[in-house]
């Protein structure tokens, strides 16, 4: 029998050695136990730069906790779920005390509370890696008409009294300076960019990735090109590269898009705080002493700060008010299979093409493209959200659920009727034209609305337009679009949307 009385449960994106699950833990009695699981890799079809970076990441955690003298039991490659081997665990070696940190993924978190009551010893505690807690989110949420990021936003820099001037005010006499980040890259291209900072493959990655490339060699993406911050070290210096090369022109350009460009100037750095290799307090304070130090457009560092602050927070919020409706979410009752060109790149649309095609080489692409190419196709197309969520939560190395659902089907996809977002993100091909190159040399035109050579884009743009005016019409936000509309012939709308029919039927063949 073990002398344990207490196993401490770390899963793979919680490394984090000031975790809530350690915050009492005792080496002489405690224990803990991290897991991989086949099943975590499989239940939707992960790409194999995730798996990856999930599998390095840990080991080189465990090996962090065998270092700082932790008692540890590391189960690896494990065909069966992560429930499962801990019910067997608890079991075996009559376990009196399981301790964890709420998962990310709701899923898990409703396995182990099962869990839970059969065995009745487990312990879940708050995850204390983010700003704002459930119950200070529930009391912002309460009795209010409309939940909305930039209110959140403002309660948030208000509490923690990030950019907020000594009178109490915004810095800069406003608290939103997005109109200033939205500008494309020159039409001569984006010109020189620092790289982001890409770390060599140590003995414990090139173990994973050859474990990776043979064990699930069907599944989408490369290894060719992992880069990504492994370890708490890697990290750290990931953001002082960034801070220090990066991030003077991150805001400006955050929105913009080229080929061949797939990092443009943003951080990377999202993995890392998904994996908690990286504390938000510390990325933001890091930002901070930057724009003193440098002199960097306040802009820029506020739309940074955004980011972190406010939407990380405040989708993370909604995900666990609205779980588990919100995976069900399908506003508009959209059907359609996911083209199956989402797995492999190959269409003749340069926008997606280049797209998917940066995202299965890095398991990348940044929020624009994911937002305005990726998500927008998807939702113009009428592809059934629940397809589109497994798709980014498979795809992007930095997608656990928490973040992933609540912007694809709240943000992407308007699948929550707009539940904390006041209109559909959509855009015909003339937005992807104004913030990249993509279309300069694609078969479809952006400014033709149908027929043979019409961009898809723009044809199911007017399509969704005209199917559903009168939501339109009825919003100020918006009621521009359909005034557009209203300036296309009775003939032409009639085109578009038989146009479009041909399109939906044959999604496969764009």
């Amino acid at each position: 029998m073990s002398k344990s009385k207490r196993l401490v449960l770390i899963l793979g994106d919680q490394l984090d050695l000031q975790s809530a699950a350690l915050r009492d833990f005792h080496r002489d009695t405690d224990e803990v136990i991290m897991i991989e699981s086949a099943n975590e890799a499989q239940y939707v079809w992960s790409h194999k730069a995730k798996i990856a970076l999930f599998l390095s990441a840990m080991r080189h955690f465990a090996q962090d906790l065998i270092e700082l003298k932790y008692p540890l039991t590391y189960i690896k490659e494990s065909t069966k779920p992560i429930v499962d081997v801990l019910r067997d665990e608890l079991q075996r070696r009559n376990i009196k005390h399981l301790i964890c940190v709420e998962p990310g993924e709701y899923r898990l978190k409703i396995a182990i509370e099962k869990l839970a009551q059969d065995c009745q010893i487990v312990e879940m505690r708050e995850d204390n890696h983010f700003y704002c807690s459930h119950e200070e989110f529930r009391q912002w949420v309460a009795n209010k008409k409309e939940l909305r990021l930039e209110y959140f936003y403002r309660l948030m820099r208000k509490n923690h009294q990030i950019l907020i001037d000594a009178q109490g005010n915004p810095e800069g006499g406003q608290w939103n300076f997005d109109q200033d980040n939205r500008k494309p890259y020159s039409k001569k291209g984006p010109g020189i960019i620092d790289e982001p900072m890409g770390f060599p493959l140590d003995a414990i990655t090139q173990e994973v990735i050859n474990y990776v490339e043979k064990t699930y060699s069907d599944h989408p993406g490369s290894l060719e090109n992992f880069h990504w911050p492994v370890n708490r070290k890697q990290a750290l210096k990931a953001l002082d590269y960034f801070i220090e090369y990066r991030l003077r022109n991150f805001g400006i350009y955050q929105d913009a898009m080229w080929t061949q460009t797939p990092f443009g100037w943003h951080s990377l750095l999202s993995s890392a705080l998904n994996l908690k290799l990286l504390n938000p307090r510390e990325v933001v304070q890091a930002v901070l002493a930057a724009w003193k130090k440098y002199s960097l457009d306040l802009a820029t560092v506020e739309g940074f700060i955004r980011q972190i602050l406010g939407w990380r927070e405040f989708v993370r919020g909604m995900y666990y008010l609205d779980m588990p409706q919100m995976a069900q979410d399908n506003y508009y009752s959209h059907t359609n299979s996911l083209p199956a060109w989402y797995w492999s790149g190959q269409t003749q649309m340069a926008c997606m093409k280049d797209t998917i095609g940066q995202t299965l080489k890095y398991g990348y692409a940044h929020h624009i493209q994911r937002l305005m190419v990726t998500g927008n196709f998807a939702l113009l197309a009428e592809v059934l959200p629940a397809a589109v969520s497994d798709w980014y939560l498979a795809i992007y190395v930095d997608a656990i659920e928490w973040v992933e659902l609540p912007n694809t089907v709240g943000m992407a996809l308007f699948a929550n009727g707009g539940r904390f977002t006041s209109k559909p993100y959509i855009a015909s091909g003339a937005y992807i034209k104004r913030m990249s190159n993509y279309c300069k040399d694609c078969q479809y035109k952006p400014d033709i609305r149908f027929g043979e050579e019409a961009c898809p884009v723009t044809t199911l743009y007017w399509n969704f337009l005209i199917k559903h005016r009168d939501q339109f019409e009825s919003s100020p936000r918006t009621r521009l679009m359909t005034a557009n509309l209203k300036r296309i012939s009775d003939e032409d709308q009639k085109e578009i949307t038989r146009h479009a029919k041909h399109l939906l039927a044959n999604l496969d063949a764009l």
